[in-house]
């Protein structure tokens, strides 16, 4: 379902128009907070080549890390579905949840408390300043849709997703969804 003005906890599918946007062609951003003060998400579908346990030696896991945009790349970000095990977490919507106390997360997934799919990492994430996200929104650089995985959106297979809302959104999407992402390769 789409909509037309974004909500936390929306999701924003890049339109096919923004070919050559190297952060987010293809890109499917999971609305952390939206206000007047402007947005922040991250990009659910970019994985990078890294684990947690690259970037945090003492996490002994290989849950896999998301490029979660192009703001502050050296930082960790994470979002879950177990709030009951992640003290100081922040609700985005329908059972999805920002941060909290990481040293609780390295512990609980070194004991086997938290599995991959109930949490996903990213390094960096996606930002508008006030009005920016609706100047793009404006130039048709986004679909702006509900979030109807809620906290199942966390397991969402990353290789296809983008693929499937163009199929879902049908008509001239549907062309998109078998073209190459870039289109000098065709």
């Amino acid at each position: 379902m789409t909509t037309s003005k974004p909500r936390k906890g929306d999701l924003l599918i890049a339109e096919p128009a923004i070919i050559g946007d190297v952060s987010f062609n293809r890109s499917i951003v999971l609305l952390a907070d939206h206000s007047h003060e402007g947005s922040i998400g991250f990009i659910l579908n970019k994985p990078l080549e890294y684990t947690i346990s690259d970037l945090v030696p003492e996490v002994e896991a290989n849950f896999k890390v998301y490029n979660g945009g192009p703001v502050e790349q050296d930082n960790l970000y994470f979002i879950h579905k177990v709030p009951q095990l992640i003290p100081e977490s922040i609700e985005i919507s329908l059972g999805i949840y920002w941060g909290g106390d990481f040293s609780k997360v390295a512990e609980l997934i070194t004991n086997g408390s938290i599995k991959e799919s109930d949490i996903r990492f990213f390094l960096g994430y996606s930002g508008w300043e006030i009005n920016q996200l609706d100047e793009e929104l404006k130039a048709n650089s986004w679909v702006v849709t509900s979030n109807v995985y809620k906290e199942h959106i966390i397991e969402k297979d990353y290789e296809s997703f983008w693929k499937e809302k163009m199929l879902e959104f049908g008509g001239e999407y549907s062309i998109w969804s078998n073209a190459p992402e870039n289109p000098n390769y065709n």
